[in-house]
């Protein structure tokens, strides 16, 4: 697909019916599992971080639109289990794309990121998948939790809910891509952040690094990675 029909493919594909209603299933189940917010906010704000970073990073159109693809496609393989999701989702994706005309090229940089976004297994394999990493691991905010009340017991909704902010700054002029996270501490310690996010982040680091950048985690101003 030629770089314009690319950027109006990015453009449309939130308006794709069938995607919008397997990335809404695909959240339902995770609800019903207990899991924080997977749908279509997740999504959307994976795929403007994704984009972003590879705006600010001055890649090439294509690059910024094919990491906003894999950014807003990069859950939708929760729709067949969370167990290797990522390795189902390259799989939809490929189909997905295919018969929307993306070039084999395009399609194989969006299914190999996808399917190397999760922490367990997956590993920097290009630039978009780069980007999809870094989007998707820095989405820490209370609004993913569903859990009723004001204090979750589960730790990775405890954790999520203290996140009143977060903020993915990519600074090429000092090639720094830093994570910054405001934490409330009366909701949930630092160290309970690290307990569970730090795989994460060392895979974020990864990321930075194949992108030519330093990756850095502030919580609460303090620089911590």
């Amino acid at each position: 697909m030629q770089p314009e029909a690319l950027k109006t493919f990015f453009r449309e594909l939130r308006e794709d019916p069938e995607i919008t209603t397997y990335l809404r299933v695909a959240d339902e189940h995770l609800r019903e599992m207990g899991y924080t917010d997977h749908g279509l906010r997740h999504c959307r704000l994976v795929s403007d971080i994704a984009r972003n970073v590879m705006k600010r990073l001055n890649r090439t159109q294509e690059e910024q639109d094919l990491a906003g693809i894999a950014g807003y496609l990069h859950d939708i393989g929760n729709l067949v289990n969370r167990r290797d999701h990522a390795t189902a989702g390259a799989v939809m994706a490929w189909r997905i794309l295919k018969e929307r005309g993306l070039s084999w090229e395009q399609i194989a940089k969006v299914a190999g990121a996808i399917g190397n976004h999760e922490e367990a297994y997956g590993k920097t394999v290009n630039s978009v998948s780069a980007a999809l990493i870094l989007a998707d691991k820095s989405d820490v905010h209370r609004t993913r939790v569903r859990a009723e009340g004001s204090q979750p017991l589960d730790i990775h909704d405890r954790v999520n809910y203290a996140a009143n902010e977060s903020f993915l700054d990519v600074n090429p002029g000092a090639r720094t891509i830093t994570l910054r996270i405001q934490i409330d501490t009366d909701i949930s310690p630092v160290m309970d952040y690290f307990e569970i996010f730090l795989t994460r982040m060392m895979m974020c680091r990864r990321a930075a690094e194949f992108l030519g950048q330093n990756f850095e985690l502030d919580i609460n101003g303090m620089h911590l990675l």
